[in-house]
């Protein structure tokens, strides 16, 4: 690998989920890391550059893996990863109470002809426990550095920079020998079957390692754990964590202040009343006007995205560092299953009610493509963020009947989507299997850092998005396309039987969920509309497009063809499901 006419070596990191490569990560490279979709993929790697001893080397953090012969999209990247980059190290992290099962995974790699590093890590963690390894009889079984560590405490960095300064000043280039055309050649060809590495690695570790108390559970263990307690802790999770947390705070206290205060009242008036010395009112327009690259790009991007973006990825990483996300998904499995999904996707289910744009980022912890375009689908469709909900159960609280039905339609909707998605989106399910790793107290520094590197990233992404967003709508509002727009609109407003005034709210809701819901409350509130007109316009704006945020994100994140697909299908959905409501209720055309 080249950087700027330099050869830079690269290291990998590998390991089961949740071992702390991430927290390796960020310890060894800082904040200067990108986070990315690996080439031809929607799977994320991590990579960053550190600086060893005095070597610059570029550091990648894989998805979790636990073998060669990938069974997920996540699997394969590493191993892809580790076949391209040819790594000089590859450095092994595992946890150190369940090594028996960890070290067939560094067997492999060894016959596979990387040059290993292994890291012990959470050894605090099993010594409270009792387990006992002998590090050095281990390393001389093994022929390999070993290194003791506990990272979330900082405790066998050092250590390991100075093994892997060692391992980079006497190791070749590493060449692996897993590249026969089909997994089965390669097993047969270069290692020993599952059970036998299982068995090699339980003769190297006889003697020196003792499992100590590992069945012993916290009182918090037992209750994330419980059938009915587990159940009501996940609630209370998802209900504190992603809606008031995320939902609320992020996307309605920080967005009211940054972009309702700062940029509304402070920034904006000031770039309003500077760039109005310009002679040229079209720049002027381009610049600072209803739709301009300063006054809605760059006051969306970091009035409205950035508190949003900070807060899920806080409490993203906070909760990925407690050990408590595969719990959550074990909760919610069984439900998903039937349209399709698996306990993975309540993450991001979940999060829609908060802010539709972060929860499509969301999917991306979702393990194949087929529920990545569901979750993002139904998100698109049938899950309203918390600023349309707000005001939507404003609007029909009034009318309990109302709402009952809205909320049924809705509801009826989700799951007939899903179902009609699961059984046409082509590709198999992604297998279910998590591990459930002991819950632990998330490091402050830790957490903070991970989400800096993540929002960096994702900001150098999203901003130049947003510009050219800007450019389009300033540039439909000089031809006078966007009073087209809205005239197009009226007649098949019409045929749900609502004035022709609702057609600027569906535009409203387009470039943002909570206007279109806004403009709805001020025609209820000024009863231009009667209960089953407002009961039609509710549903037909719940189902409608995503707002232009959420547009955003799904074409970043599905490719434009995919974007174009789902806005088509929502449209066809909402309209047809308001129409059919329309006529149920009896209303005439308008």
């Amino acid at each position: 690998m080249q950087r700027g006419g330099i050869s830079v070596k690269a290291v990998v990191l590998v390991g089961n989920p949740n071992v702390g490569k991430s927290v390796l990560f960020c310890q060894l490279t800082g904040n200067y890391a990108t986070v990315s979709n690996y080439p031809g993929t929607t799977v994320e790697v991590s990579h960053g550059i550190s600086y060893i001893e005095g070597k610059q080397v570029r550091v990648y953090d894989s998805p979790g893996i636990y073998s060669l012969l990938p069974l997920t999209a996540e699997e394969a990247i590493t191993r892809k990863l580790l076949l391209e980059k040819k790594p000089a190290v590859v450095v092994h992290v595992v946890d150190a109470k369940n090594l028996p099962r960890m070290l067939p995974l560094t067997l492999e790699l060894q016959a596979c002809g990387f040059h290993v590093i292994l890291v012990l890590n959470m050894l605090d963690e099993a010594k409270r426990l009792g387990v006992h390894i002998k590090r050095r009889e281990l390393a001389s079984r093994l022929g390999i550095a070993v290194v003791e560590a506990a990272f979330v405490h900082g405790w066998g960095v050092d250590v390991l920079r100075r093994q892997i300064a060692k391992q980079l000043n006497s190791s070749s280039i590493a060449r692996p020998l897993c590249r026969s055309a089909t997994f089965q050649e390669e097993e047969q060809k270069f290692m020993a079957s599952a059970l036998q590495r299982r068995q090699t690695a339980d003769k190297i570790l006889e003697g020196i390692y003792s499992s100590g108390d590992l069945q012993r559970e916290t009182w918090l263990d037992r209750l994330t754990l419980h059938p009915f307690a587990g159940l009501l802790f996940s609630m209370a999770v998802i209900y504190g964590v992603f809606y008031l947390f995320v939902g609320r705070f992020g996307a309605g206290t920080l967005v009211d202040l940054f972009e309702g205060v700062l940029f509304a009242e402070i920034i904006i008036p000031r770039l309003t009343a500077w760039i109005a010395y310009l002679p040229w009112l079209s720049v002027r327009e381009l610049l600072a006007g209803d739709f301009g690259i300063l006054t809605m790009g760059f006051s969306y991007a970091f009035g409205i995205i950035m508190p949003m973006v900070g807060t899920f990825f806080f409490a993203f990483a906070f909760l990925e560092d407690s050990g408590y996300l595969p719990r959550l998904a074990y909760w919610a499995d069984g439900l998903l299953k039937k349209i399709g999904l698996n306990g993975r996707a309540i993450i991001p289910l979940t999060l829609g009610f908060g802010c539709g744009t972060m929860a499509v980022v969301a999917t991306r912890t979702l393990e194949c493509k087929r529920e990545r375009i569901a979750a993002t689908f139904l998100l698109a469709l049938a899950i309203p963020c918390s600023a349309q909900l707000g005001l939507l159960l404003a609007i029909l609280s009034g009318a309990p009947l109302l709402l009952l039905i809205w909320c049924l339609v809705v509801f009826f909707v989700f799951i007939v989507a899903g179902s009609l998605l699961n059984i046409l989106l082509p590709g198999e399910r992604a297998a279910f299997f998590m591990e459930l790793p002991p819950l632990r107290t998330p490091r402050p520094r830790a957490v903070l850092t991970k989400s800096i590197a993540r929002m960096r990233s994702y900001f150098m992404e999203i901003v130049p998005v947003f510009v050219l967003i800007s450019l389009l709508l300033w540039l439909l509002t000089e031809t006078g396309l966007l009073d087209s727009l809205v005239a197009v609109l009226v007649p098949p407003v019409g045929l749900l039987g609502l004035p022709p005034e609702v057609s600027l709210v569906f535009l409203y809701g387009f470039f943002r969920r909570d206007y279109g819901a806004a403009g709805l409350y001020v025609l209820y509130r000024s009863e231009s509309l009667s209960g089953e007109q407002m009961l039609v316009a509710a549903v037909a704006l719940t189902l409608f497009l995503p707002c232009l945020a959420q547009l955003t994100m799904i074409v970043r994140e599905r490719g434009v063809p995919m974007a174009a697909a789902i806005v088509l299908l929502v449209t066809m959905t909402a309209y047809a499901t308001a129409l059919l409501l329309r006529l149920a209720l009896a209303l005439p055309a308008w």
